[in-house]
């Protein structure tokens, strides 16, 4: 395999905004100072004649969107809110696969308003839903060496419980928090489940978490797992080396039976389709992000 589909530019942009300590009464601030941050960025991007950069960083500096976190330089990284995160009583957390960056953010962003959107509908009309898109990491390229192994999963899987530890102190501990994590995301959640103050977690398009079981992520949280029937990463092999101090592979699939996840339909799904408006896939999500365990349809 080649080491990279492309090179990643390092994009120029401002530094991250100093940031008070987050709470429920501080996420407004943060807001305001990111999306002033992405502004700069553009402007930036703009100069250097990153023109599709610049473009994504105008839109995420629209006043009607809210980051908890942002960083344009470089691939970027970034933490956006849909909803109302101090007053929600269940929330998402999306942690992307490969080749998810602010140049690609759109789709991601995607992703999170079509759940966001399924919530909203669906949940009982006094509760209070919010979905995290979690960009915090420097996901691998999807045709790269970096791909086949755990070690951007272990790299990221620190900032992913601090990150978590940091939402709690927000929400406390009364709001149903789950991680829905595709594809390398999934790899990630893996690395980061032991001890993860999570409810839910549910591997989708997974090849793998670098665990051989459920119980070996050694995580109190109810695993989820599906794959759709059009999703390439099902020809995924599904074992795992150690060569010269790297794992290769991730393991046991997640929807086999001796996973022991919690299998649930996905119908016809393919890889970036998990997410698609009125799909089977959608509507079980949003189930168990809402705690409708028994409603989940298996597959």
């Amino acid at each position: 395999m080649p080491l990279s589909a492309a090179a990643r530019p390092e994009v120029p942009a401002p530094p991250p905004a100093v940031l008070p300590q987050p709470t429920a009464t501080t996420l407004n601030e943060a807001y305001t100072a990111n999306r002033a941050n992405a502004t700069e960025a553009a402007h930036m991007a703009a100069a250097h004649g990153y023109r599709h950069r610049a473009t994504a960083d105008r839109a995420i500096a629209a006043r009607s969107r809210q980051f908890l976190t942002y960083d344009g330089r470089g691939p970027g990284r970034a933490t956006e809110i849909l909803g109302d995160l101090a007053h929600a009583d269940h929330i998402a957390v999306l942690v992307p696969g490969s080749d998810t960056s602010l140049d690609t953010y759109a789709r991601f962003h995607a992703a999170a308003a079509a759940l966001h959107t399924e919530l909203t509908r669906t949940a009982p009309p006094t509760t209070h839903v919010a979905v995290v898109a979690w960009l915090g990491y420097t996901t691998p390229g999807t045709v790269s060496t970096t791909v086949t192994t755990t070690d951007r999963a272990d790299e990221a899987a620190p900032d992913l419980r601090a990150f978590i530890r940091e939402l709690r102190g927000i929400v406390g501990h009364k709001a149903q928090l789950s991680l829905l994590c595709h594809s390398y995301g999934s790899v990630v959640c893996g690395r980061a489940a032991p001890g993860l103050a999570a409810d839910d977690l549910a591997l989708i398009g997974s090849p793998g978490t670098g665990a051989d079981t459920a119980a070996a992520l050694h995580t109190p949280a109810r695993v989820w797992a599906a794959r759709g029937s059009n999703d390439w990463v099902a020809g995924v092999p599904h074992v795992s080396a150690t060569l010269f101090g790297t794992t290769v592979g991730f393991g046991t699939d997640p929807v086999s039976p001796a996973f022991g996840a919690r299998v649930f339909d996905a119908a016809d799904a393919d890889h970036s389709g998990y997410f698609a408006p009125g799909s089977t896939a959608l509507t079980n999500l949003a189930r168990i992000v809402l705690g409708e365990t028994s409603e989940v349809t298996r597959a």
